[in-house]
């Protein structure tokens, strides 16, 4: 699948696309991963991904000392067909007592200031904590698209951000979250 830039196109609307498909086949500047604080590799997005990235991805990882959720560290993408992985670990759903709500957009916004901060153009996003951290869907889409949004206001070299989704009900509700920012 070829993803990349797409030059003039300044507005949000233009710079967001949602879609349903698998991460480690696009071809951007950055793929997030959802990982787990040790970064090493583990299920769902992470494991494709460094599944995906070979065994350099999980050496260069190592010397990082893993990633508090909320944060993000970055590495080359190895064998991927994106150049980086920004990593990026997210709140496990605890009922929405215990700040997730807080530590999933500083996700975004960590992951976009690092973006912008290695020259990234183009980035593709997975639906952070929708997997096996619980987070509901509809509520981890809206705060995506309004946290991505907002990135794309404040750094206008961001030329495409995808928000890509594995499996039908998380895309319907990211489509539903995008809509409603229209």
């Amino acid at each position: 699948m070829e993803h990349g830039g797409t030059h003039g196109a300044r507005s949000v609307r233009e710079r967001l696309v949602v879609e349903k498909g698998n991460i480690v086949t696009y071809r951007v500047d950055a793929l997030v991963n959802a990982a787990n604080p040790s970064l090493l590799g583990g299920g769902g997005v992470d494991g494709a991904i460094h599944r995906a990235a070979g065994p350099e991805l999980q050496a260069a990882c190592r010397p990082l000392g893993g990633c508090s959720p909320g944060d993000a560290k970055i590495t080359s993408g190895f064998r991927l067909p994106a150049r980086h992985v920004i990593h990026t670990v997210g709140p496990v759903w605890r009922g929405g007592t215990q700040d997730e709500a807080e530590t999933l957009a500083r996700c975004y916004r960590r992951s976009l200031a690092l973006a912008h901060e290695h020259g990234v153009r183009t980035i593709a996003f997975p639906a952070i904590s929708c997997g096996i951290y619980g987070y509901p869907v509809e509520e981890a889409a809206a705060i995506a698209v309004r946290e991505v949004s907002a990135g794309l206001m404040r750094y206008d070299t961001l030329e495409k951000v995808y928000l890509v989704c594995f499996s039908d009900d998380v895309f319907q509700a990211y489509r539903r979250a995008y809509a409603a920012v229209a």
